[in-house]
């Protein structure tokens, strides 16, 4: 990882969705604001949210703890963006993991810094890698490991791989919330610049998994192109609808 420069970081105003804060900013601006994390060298954790992250978090104060004091939290679904323009503040557009993941991979090529993948299943990591080592040539995939590393062991191997590779960015595709709770715990000792946890995201680089049609993306229809594709997301469809009560309820998230 190239040297920090010590640079002031911009104040980044965010709105509170319900009790869950969420960064206004459009992609240019998150793109921007991660390079100044990655500048400073300092460890920094980014959620990207989506509606089911509200119904999660309701029943989970750990993980609601972890959203709140994240660096970053940028509304990665259209259900987030029609809840602020519902509750009366408007947001610019979709911030996605997966939008947000390849990005920086395109700029690791041109700016030099590493970036590490870790989760999904096996051999997919390994794939979505090579897919952006061909997309950006130059770009510093520097590790990779499969989400399947549950052990004492594993985990310390994993642990002691990534420090060696000093990554910049961190990648961790395991699922809400069990990645964002594997950064909380362990971001202090690796010390990254940027961990992010990016869901599905390799599944879609490694082009194992198409995203939607564009004409869906627009019109917000993806979640329903990844459920028809993929039945076992039924799950987490099914949280959609409490989470439109809860906007149009404006029940809060718990407090404290």
């Amino acid at each position: 990882m190239p040297a920090a420069t010590a640079v002031p970081e911009r104040a980044i105003e965010s709105l509170d969705l319900l009790g869950m804060p969420i960064s206004r900013v459009n992609r240019r601006e998150a793109l921007e604001i991660l390079q100044e994390f990655i500048d400073s060298g300092e460890p920094h954790l980014v959620v990207t949210a989506d509606a089911s992250m509200f119904e999660i978090a309701a029943h989970d104060p750990e993980f609601l703890r972890i959203v709140r004091t994240a660096a970053l939290v940028t509304a990665d679904s259209t259900g987030v963006l029609w809840a602020a323009k519902k509750l009366g503040v408007a947001l610019e557009e979709r911030v996605s993991g997966v939008e947000i993941a390849e990005q920086l991979c395109a700029e690791s090529a041109r700016r030099g810094y590493g970036v590490y993948f870790y989760g999904a299943a096996p051999g997919v990591a390994d794939e979505a890698a090579e897919t952006m080592r061909h997309r950006y040539p130059g770009a510093q995939i520097v590790g990779t490991a499969d989400g399947f590393r549950s052990s004492v062991q594993q985990q310390a191997e994993l642990l002691r791989d990534i420090r060696e590779k000093r990554p910049a960015v961190l990648l961790v595709a395991m699922g809400i919330p069990k990645q964002e709770k594997w950064i909380a715990a362990h971001l202090e000792e690796l010390r990254i610049p940027v961990a992010i946890g990016v869901g599905g995201s390799f599944d879609v680089l490694s082009g194992r998994v198409d995203r939607a049609p564009l004409w869906m993306q627009r019109r917000g229809l993806e979640w329903l192109y990844r459920l028809l594709r993929n039945p076992k997301k039924l799950s987490k469809v099914a949280t959609l609808p409490r989470f439109v009560m809860r906007v149009l309820t404006r029940k809060r998230l718990p407090e404290g």
